[in-house]
């Protein structure tokens, strides 16, 4: 599973167990600040990267978002 996917299924857990791709919006989706802040902790604590609030809703899709995570991890 790619961390795209990966992304996915995470943002899925919180928007009402729905089936999210890769490139869906956060926010047509029906996701909201406090949903936002729940997958930021979540990744934060599995995959040791600190997220921003902006930055994770300027990126707005999870393939985005998992792109921001591998920048994370190489510290660039």
């Amino acid at each position: 599973m790619s961390l795209a996917q990966e992304m996915a299924a995470l943002w899925g857990e919180y928007l009402d167990n729905r089936e999210v791709g890769p490139d869906d919006d956060f926010f047509a989706l029906g996701g909201n600040s406090l949903i936002g802040i729940k997958i930021i902790e979540r990744v934060t604590q599995e995959y040791g990267v600190e997220l921003s609030v902006r930055d994770f809703y300027l990126a707005q899709t999870p393939a985005r978002v998992a792109a921001l995570i591998e920048r994370g991890r190489s510290g660039t």
